[in-house]
């Protein structure tokens, strides 16, 4: 292995959400939950070394190609399996009945949370929008044209299928992002025109299709999103909370705001990584909120979740981590690491992937991998100025 001294320092963002459970173990009730929290971290460490070390042979758009080729090949799989041991859950999508689990039903058949699974399935989906364009920047041929096209549409198709809002809105932050980066700058005007035209076709047709069979997201996405806001920290005075706003905004908002009074009364150096969720759950039946206390929801935030854990500097750190792939991606101007930073940002604005290995290890590879290529074009912008 080789390392640069740019390498010690992205192995050192990388691994900071470890770094910072090591720095405050001692504030574990029990050190036994402790060293469990921070065994799940571990990769945030492991994946850079091995990866950052072997920075020259990472073949970053090959491995881009196979990432999302191979788990959209896997993911139809998956469904085709859902179909056929599941023709009860199915029969009953098809009466439209219930079509609201319909995504989650499907990622729990997967073995994995829905947002968890969209998370991927809209990263693949951008990578394999990039591969479109990437197909004809290069000149392939009409069949790998064809295939690079057919396997977008296929992970878009994914994308609406386990249907989280997060998930969906960041395809269309990096289709965006895809076009400025590959198209808008690089082509002619009729060009981008054309290519915007097609692309808009192309998924407005699949939407459009996919809302006559599932009538179910134009009320999930308007009436069910923002239903009874008025009752934020009072959620059990709505009649069957478990029913009318389980996945609303309300709820998550509920969550925040009991995150962030038990936070402030653990403040500066809060409860300590083993001890966020049971504090947190003892805090919503200390409040008389019945309904997250049943359902014992986590922070779904993780700035919060890292500010409940470790005070102040918990969402520092969290920023640092994030904010770490922006700076690579806007340096590189690559619009896919632009995109897995927008993307994952805005995950853990809903959502709290670094207490989870799959978002742990999903980040640690990906991060390790931009880190790579970041490198890469590094010694080669070093090369070139040589040579001036």
């Amino acid at each position: 292995m080789e390392f640069k001294k740019q390498s010690w320092i992205m192995i050192l963002l990388i691994a900071s959400p470890l770094l910072l459970e090591m720095l405050f173990f001692w504030n574990n009730d029990s050190y036994a939950s402790g060293i469990k929290s921070l065994e799940k971290s571990t990769s945030l460490l492991l994946l850079p070394i091995c990866i950052l070390g072997n920075y020259k042979r990472v073949p970053f758009v090959k491995l881009l190609q196979w990432y999302a080729t191979a788990t959209t090949v896997i993911m139809v799989v998956f469904l085709i399996r859902f179909v056929i041991v599941y023709p009860d859950l199915i029969a009953k999508y098809n009466n439209g009945v219930d079509l609201w689990e319909l995504g989650y039903r499907f990622a729990n058949s997967v073995g994995t949370h829905a947002p968890a699974l969209n998370m991927h399935l809209a990263f693949v989906t951008i990578i394999n929008l990039y591969l479109v364009v990437h197909s004809f920047q290069n000149l392939k041929s009409n069949i790998v044209k064809l295939f690079r096209i057919l396997v977008f549409l296929i992970a878009i198709l994914m994308v609406l299928l386990v249907n989280t809002r997060v998930a969906l809105l960041n395809v269309f932050i990096g289709i965006g992002i895809v076009f400025f980066f590959e198209i808008i700058k690089k082509y002619p005007l009729k060009s981008v025109a054309m290519s915007l035209a097609t692309a808009l076709i192309l998924v407005g047709t699949i939407l459009f299709f996919y809302i006559q069979k599932n009538p179910y997201m134009k009320e999930k996405y308007s009436t069910v999103t923002f239903a009874h806001m008025d009752k934020i920290g009072k959620l059990d005075e709505i009649k069957d909370p478990q029913i009318h706003v389980f996945n609303a905004v309300v709820t998550r908002l509920s969550i925040w705001k009991s995150t962030w009074e038990l936070s402030l009364k653990n403040l500066p150096f809060g409860t300590g990584s083993s001890d966020g969720k049971p504090e947190l759950f003892k805090y919503y039946k200390q409040t008389n909120q019945q309904f997250l206390a049943k359902f014992e929801f986590p922070v779904h935030n993780q700035f919060l979740d890292f500010l409940l854990k470790f005070g102040f500097l918990g969402p520092l750190v969290v920023l640092l981590f994030i904010f770490g792939i922006a700076y690579l991606g806007f340096d590189l101007k690559n619009a896919i690491i632009i995109s897995f930073f927008c993307l994952f940002l805005t995950s853990n604005c809903t959502d709290d992937f670094l207490i989870r290995f799959d978002g742990i290890a999903f980040s640690g590879f990906w991060y390790a991998i931009f880190g790579s290529y970041w490198l890469q074009m590094k010694i080669i912008y070093d090369k070139a100025l040589i040579v001036d």
